[in-house]
């Protein structure tokens, strides 16, 4: 089992940045051929999603509608300004597991990992454990 963090830089407050590369290339990194990817998000205003990777609009409209069923403004207790990004964070979750076959993530054509942004732009963290033979 092989723990590698990753450090990412979100340049906007709201975003979906497609980390599907890195993912593969920290699993390439191990020689590990068949196993498991484990890809976890240490933060409480950001999450990870498999989503559609091909049309960029996929991510904009994702982004759109989470912004409208959760708005920033929305007479929140939590005094910070960011219960949005809390709430956010939890419908979309911080952790993925997706199979590695002959070196490779194991995703559909159309998918991609999505690393989702709430509350940046900020330094964040990626916790990936790949496990394999």
């Amino acid at each position: 089992m092989i723990l590698k963090t990753e450090t990412i830089k979100t340049p906007e407050r709201e975003i979906l940045l497609d980390i599907t590369e890195d993912i593969n290339d920290a699993i390439k990194s191990t020689n590990i051929i068949e196993g498991v990817c484990h890809v976890f998000i240490p933060h409480t205003t950001a999450g990870i999603i498999i989503n559609e990777n091909a049309d960029p609009d996929v991510k904009k409209d994702i982004i759109t509608h989470l912004k409208k069923l959760i708005p920033i403004d929305n007479n929140f207790s939590h005094m910070e300004g960011n219960s949005d990004a809390h709430i956010k964070s939890t419908l979309t979750g911080q952790s993925i597991t997706v199979l590695i076959h002959k070196g490779n993530l194991v995703l559909g054509t159309w998918q991609g990992i999505m690393f989702a942004e709430y509350d940046g732009p900020r330094s964040r963290k990626i916790h990936i454990q790949i496990q394999g033979e």
